[in-house]
């Protein structure tokens, strides 16, 4: 790794190969060249790539370890966060990144080409109108309040367990959760980001888990 090189990233990733830390240097310079046309990352925040959108994706590998054969569906993926960096650290787990705005995908699907990834696949589409049965697990950066959002995904999990978490919604959120999280039925479980990454950023981030009630 090049000095100065995505350090965050390597400090509380350190098992990560050459391999995949050159993946991530292809996500960064694809989206060097695609930001400035179809503003997937807000322009001011471009400069903060490492931590403000892979460290934040890779958050949740730290509380969730997939299986290898799990499936994954990143519902409202935007700019492709937080799959593409999951599918970078879980290359045998296979990533679909879903969102309703067709020139995001255009260029997820062009970050995902350069940085080679064989595990992830984007569509366009909403979705709610996705098939049933078709995640283990659904991961997002809070795109709506949650439980919006649980209304629009629920449909995708499968019952089980194929990672050290039981299926279900892992959910990337700020601010103060209390009165957000007191009308979600199921079983939820919270992590302050803070705790476990120490850094400015995520003083106010927090990961939720949601088994849903069957």
């Amino acid at each position: 790794m090049e000095s100065g090189k995505f350090e965050e990233i390597h400090k509380y990733f350190p098992g990560l190969t050459s391999g995949q830390i050159q993946q991530f240097e292809k996500v960064s310079e694809a989206l060097q060249i695609w930001n400035p046309q179809i503003n997937v990352i807000s322009r001011k925040d471009i400069g903060e790539l490492e931590i403000h959108h892979l460290l934040h994706s890779l958050t949740i590998a730290h509380y969730c370890t997939f299986n290898p054969g799990a499936r994954v569906i990143d519902a409202g993926t935007g700019g492709g966060f937080p799959g593409i960096p999951l599918a970078i650290l879980f290359p045998e787990v296979e990533f679909v990144l879903v969102d309703s705005i067709a020139k995001k995908i255009k260029v997820v699907s062009a970050i995902i080409e350069a940085a080679e990834l064989k595990n992830v696949k984007a569509i366009c589409s909403r979705t709610e109108v996705l098939s049933s049965g078709q995640a283990d697990y659904v991961v997002s950066r809070a795109v709506s309040h949650m439980k919006e959002f649980i209304q629009l995904v629920k449909h995708l999990l499968i019952p089980g367990q194929q990672g050290t978490l039981p299926s279900g919604i892992l959910y990337l959120k700020g601010g103060d959760l209390e009165a957000e999280l007191a009308s979600i039925s199921g079983k939820i479980t919270t992590w302050p980001l803070f705790q476990d990454f120490p850094l400015p950023y995520f003083e106010t981030k927090f990961l939720v888990h949601l088994k849903l009630s069957r």
